[in-house]
């Protein structure tokens, strides 16, 4: 059955939004399912080198500085990475002299296995273990789209080992080539804005907007989607985009005349629309899939047909919630104390309009790099990139600040919890395990996988259905980089 057609959903409410079913899971060292199974054999268009190579952090290992901001239950881990868990949880303490001879022990080796046919990666977002200690190991640390493209840049690498979320990994899988395999060290690391945009709660919203509005409808999918939603962008002739590209991309859907779905940070989109100049009244938001999941009918929309008949650019409802605890009299408090604001542009419109910077995570990371000595900065982003930001200008004598951290305030600056289920011992562990050929099935990443954040069961397509939702998800990852290069 053709991948389009079997996701075609049933009704569900919105408490069952993370139903997947499981899978039986199949040993690594067995043969596992093909991974480009009936793909054309051409290699995936890519951006000069120098546009997507990696840059240093920054970040260092300082002694007798505890390395690792928390620790997981134990009951969180898979039971295949429990031993590791507990071997960490037994340290005296988490700082370098502590925990790297320890990890020496199984990465090592698992460098030594492997060679150079291994690739670490991780993203900004990631606690700062994570990010120092990929980076120690030779592994490299970006934003979204440097990583997916990571494996496709470099085929000599055949085992790429991610520790970040799964939709990032997913996206480094459908430009990878055939003979490179991706895995990810927690595969139930997620993203709250992803789960609020699974597939069997856009499919229903595209179709009725398909039946509507027929090849003049145009979906653009946010870098932070499954798959299978690149892959619907995909089928419409429309492409991925990031919080760097997103106004090339949006722009390049434009011109095209078409009625466009961005999916699914209706504030990146909204804040897009700003940026270049559009009628924010000719933007509409679809229902809140935390409250409606996909149960609703266009009618239902705010302002109803007519308002989606005039709508230049139609919104899905989701949103990231450690971005939307910010406003403007947040920005302003800071700015009337002389402190410069930087923030990402998954906030509200109004901080974003009044900060003094707006970019994704590379773009903030680049100004504090750039930053002199005395500068202050003050950085509206998740709380584990902030953390990382302050030590790190701390070496360099400049002061930073989370932008909701105000005196009187309830809000302050959180993490991304699903997105920080990445630590010490899944990286040992998942290394160790792949050494020996022992690695779960489930942290094997396919294009295409559903996996349920809380209990981690799997959906996997058949061969037939991933082939035709890689050819999709990969035209619209490429239609991406064509504009973002041009542009």
């Amino acid at each position: 059955m053709p991948f389009a057609a079997r996701q075609r959903p049933r009704p569900r409410s919105p408490g069952a939004i993370l139903g997947a079913q499981a899978q039986p899971l199949r040993p690594v060292h067995s043969p596992g399912p093909p991974r480009h199974a009936a793909l054309p054999s051409s290699s995936p268009k890519l951006p000069p080198v120098s546009t997507t190579t990696p840059t240093p952090s920054g970040l260092t290992l300082e002694p007798g500085v505890p390395i690792c901001q928390t620790d997981l239950p134990l009951d969180w881990y898979q039971d295949e990475l429990k031993p590791y868990a507990e071997e960490y949880l037994a340290l005296p303490d988490r700082t370098p002299e502590s925990v790297l001879p320890w990890l020496d022990g199984y990465v090592r080796p698992a460098q030594e296995h492997f060679g150079d046919s291994l690739l670490l990666l991780a993203h900004y977002y990631m606690g700062g273990e994570i990010v120092q200690l990929v980076e120690r190991y030779g592994g490299a640390v970006a934003d979204s789209y440097a990583l997916a493209l990571q494996a496709a840049r470099n085929p000599e690498k055949k085992v790429i080992v991610e520790s970040a979320v799964h939709f990032m990994a997913e996206s480094v899988a459908i430009l990878a080539h055939d003979d490179q395999d991706v895995w990810i060290t927690n595969p139930k690391a997620g993203c709250t804005m992803e789960m609020l945009a699974k597939d069997h709660m856009v499919l229903p919203a595209t179709d009725q907007l398909i039946e509507r509005y027929g090849d003049d409808l145009l979906v653009i999918a946010y870098m932070n989607t499954s798959g299978r939603i690149k892959s619907i962008a995909g089928s419409t002739g429309g492409a991925v985009c990031t919080s760097s590209n997103a106004h090339l991309v949006v722009d390049w859907a434009r011109k095209q005349n078409k009625k466009i779905l961005f999916v699914p940070d209706q504030h990146l989109g909204r804040n897009t629309a700003s940026r270049l100049g559009m009628d924010l009244d000719a933007l509409v938001t679809l229902p809140d899939p935390s409250v409606h999941g996909g149960n609703w009918t266009l009618d239902q929309v705010d302002g109803g047909l007519a308002a989606l008949d005039k709508a230049e650019m139609i919104l899905w409802g989701s949103s990231c919630g450690v971005h939307t605890i910010f406003d403007a009299d947040m920005v302003r408090w800071w700015q009337a104390r002389d402190w410069r604001v930087l923030i990402h542009p998954e906030s509200p419109l109004e901080p974003v309009l009044a900060a003094d910077g707006v970019g994704s995570t590379k773009y903030l990371w680049d100004q504090l790099l750039a930053a002199k000595p005395g500068d202050k900065l003050v950085i509206g982003t998740e709380g584990h990139f902030v953390r990382n930001a302050r030590r790190e200008g701390a070496k360099r004598g400049v002061e930073v600040r989370h932008l909701a951290e105000i005196p009187g305030r309830l809000s302050g600056g959180c993490g991304c919890a699903t997105m920080s289920r990445n630590d010490p011992p899944h990286l040992a562990g998942m290394l160790d395990l792949l050494r020996r050929g022992e690695a779960p099935s489930l942290n094997h990443v396919l294009a295409g996988d559903a996996v349920d954040e809380r209990t981690g069961r799997r959906d996997r397509l058949s061969e037939a259905e991933r082939a035709e939702l890689i050819g999709h998800a990969r035209a619209s990852l490429e239609r991406m980089i064509e504009i973002t290069e041009a542009g």
